[in-house]
């Protein structure tokens, strides 16, 4: 299913994990190219951008610190030079640290909500500005079942996701008009390399609970992003598409 046929992609955090499985599926789904972006990993986002010419799309790494408002600018502007449009933006980048409320500091909190949220509000503005002048796009954010079941330690990450689906809400209302869709995926417990080690007690909750029995993939992730960029939803703007395998359906009390 070649759904996106033709289009240029830009999948921010691309470098390994949920970001890789994104840019892909773009990949794989028939997107002409793919823009790789890395803060650090570059290493791996050079092997990302590999398999995707593998997969007969053109691709390229930009690298920026998206906690940088102009670098955030700067990467979109460089992404639609490359590929000679933007079509789809993926804002997938952000941090997902573990601190305790009552300790965590001012600087702390400012720190993820910078990588999850500014550089979410930093990089849609700037795809708007490309996109509107090419007669729009799609702008899909990456946000987390936390932004409405909040985990301990993880206040400062389950605030900024809550943010991060309305911030999509209120850019698919104000950026309509100008063509732009904009939507947030909310993915569950996703698997990677050695996560079963790392959390055993929470990989048996979640596989208890899950009504479809199993961790979530990097691609089940991308291949909701993929919908969403494609015009099979056209007329989908301003939603939040919940990718847990079914676990919030399960009752909580």
């Amino acid at each position: 299913m070649r759904l996106l046929e033709g289009q240029v992609a830009l999948v921010t955090g691309a470098g390994g994990g949920i970001g890789r499985g994104i840019a892909l599926r773009f990949a794989e789904r028939g997107a002409a190219g793919v823009v790789v972006h890395c803060r650090t990993s570059v290493a791996a986002a050079e092997e990302v951008a590999v398999r995707v010419r593998e997969l007969g799309a053109r691709a390229t790494v930009l690298r920026a610190d998206l906690r940088d408002e102009e670098a955030c600018h700067r990467l979109v502007r460089e992404a639609a030079e490359w590929g000679g449009r933007l079509d789809s933006l993926v804002n997938n980048a952000g941090v997902q640290p573990v601190q305790a409320l009552a300790a965590m500091s001012a600087d702390e909190w400012r720190e993820v909500v910078d990588a999850n949220v500014s550089s979410v509000f930093a990089c849609t503005q700037a795809a708007a500005e490309v996109m509107s002048e090419g007669g729009g796009g799609s702008v899909t954010h990456i946000a987390s079942i936390e932004a409405g079941h909040p985990a301990a330690g993880h206040a400062h990450y389950s605030a900024a996701k809550a943010a991060v689906v309305m911030h999509a809400r209120s850019a698919a209302l104000e950026y309509g008009p100008l063509g732009l869709r904009v939507n947030s995926v909310s993915p569950g417990l996703i698997d990677r390399e050695g996560l079963t080690g790392d959390w055993p007690e929470g990989v048996e909750r979640w596989l208890g609970k899950a009504p479809l029995g199993r961790l979530g993939r990097p691609e089940d992730v991308g291949d909701a992003c993929a919908f969403l960029a494609s015009p099979l939803a056209s007329w989908i703007t301003g939603q939040d598409l919940v990718v847990d395998g079914g676990v919030s359906a399960r009752p909580t009390w």
